[in-house]
């Protein structure tokens, strides 16, 4: 054999050589992908009602790819209010709800233990807006006496707010119709056809039908901080991440990489315009009028928590409405230590 031919013999094993060591990389990075899949927790979060902007930071947190940067695989399922997606995880059908923290204040006073792992509104951005059809009849919240008013689901916290501010207004909420309406479009609807004479609403439903009815009727507002401040004396969280303290106990590290996730969405809210932030959102939850969706966006902004702690202070205030509104809870002593924890939020910003 030649020294030529030696050489091209060499050189032919090399690159034979080359190609099956290229290939067992390619094979132990896509083993390692598979394996990373796998190891992300399956975590289903049920959410009572998507299209609200009140709900925003969880579903982008699953558009930006967060909870799965945060090691969690997360599968949504979106429910018509936030009694709804409660039912769903005390039942066992979802593991964490995307919804308004009072729950945990009100089960606590039955002697459930839920517990709020990340808070991602400041406040509730609840509006008590009149129908239409009906701005020349109801001008006060004691107007709304034997009157039809939408919530999102009868039991969820618009109904809770629905009732206290009936009650703060010397109208008994057993006299008032309530008729589940939604969130989106389908209160919306309602309130236009008339079929309610007024309904609790958040944005964007609140600037839609605004902007499709000039000289809309609100009566009550939460959805600044002003307007919050005046209503119940202080700020008041809202939409949060809450589920059964067992699981938390059994599952740390998904309740981590969820608190992580919500964390760095809230993070990334803060740095970014709305027309980025709507960008991102699902075609189907923008709608079709993008003009008044980016109007009730700019809107809502201020109301996203920048930490994703629970204030104290805020849990307070949520009891006291309870307590007033509701005079069992008032009896139950309840232990706000046990409603809610900020130890993932404090690692999620370390």
């Amino acid at each position: 054999m030649t020294l030529f031919s030696m050489a091209m013999d060499n050189k032919g094993r090399t690159s034979i050589m080359t190609k099956l060591f290229g290939r067992l990389l390619s094979s132990l990075a896509a083993l390692a992908l598979l394996s990373g899949v796998a190891m992300a927790q399956k975590v289903t979060i049920a959410i009572g009602g998507a299209a609200c902007l009140c709900y925003l930071p969880t579903v982008l947190a699953k558009q930006l790819g967060e909870f799965e940067k945060a090691g969690v695989d997360v599968d949504m399922v979106d429910f018509k209010g936030g009694s709804q997606s409660l039912t769903a995880v005390l039942g066992g059908s979802a593991d964490v709800v995307s919804g308004y923290f009072d729950h945990c204040v009100n089960l606590a006073s039955k002697g459930q233990e839920l517990k709020a792992i990340v808070v991602y509104d400041r406040y509730p951005g609840f509006a008590l807006v009149v129908s239409p059809k009906q701005n020349d009849t109801i001008k006060s919240v004691k107007d709304l006496a034997n009157k039809r008013v939408g919530v999102s689901a009868p039991g969820s916290s618009t109904d809770y707010f629905l009732k206290f501010i009936l009650k703060k207004n010397g109208v008994d909420p057993d006299g008032v119709g309530v008729i589940g309406v939604g969130l989106g479009a389908s209160a919306v609807a309602a309130m236009e056809q008339g079929s309610v004479d007024a309904a609790i609403m958040l944005d964007p439903a609140v600037t839609l039908l605004g902007g499709r009815n000039k000289g809309l009727r609100i009566l009550v507002d939460t959805r600044t901080q002003k307007d919050t401040i005046d209503v119940f004396g202080g700020e008041y969280p809202g939409g949060a991440l809450y589920t059964k303290a067992e699981w938390i106990e059994k599952n740390p590290k998904a309740a981590q990489g969820l608190v992580t996730a919500i964390v760095n969405t809230l993070k990334w809210i803060h740095t970014h315009t709305p027309e980025e932030i709507m960008a991102k959102m699902p075609d189907e939850l923008v709608g079709g009028d993008k003009t008044l969706y980016l109007a009730a966006l700019k809107n809502t902004l201020p109301m996203y928590s920048e930490t994703g702690r629970m204030d104290p202070k805020g849990a307070q205030a949520v009891l006291a409405v309870f307590s007033q509104s509701n005079p069992a809870v008032a009896k139950a002593n309840v232990d706000l230590s046990k409603t809610y924890t900020n130890q993932f939020v404090e690692k999620a910003g370390k």
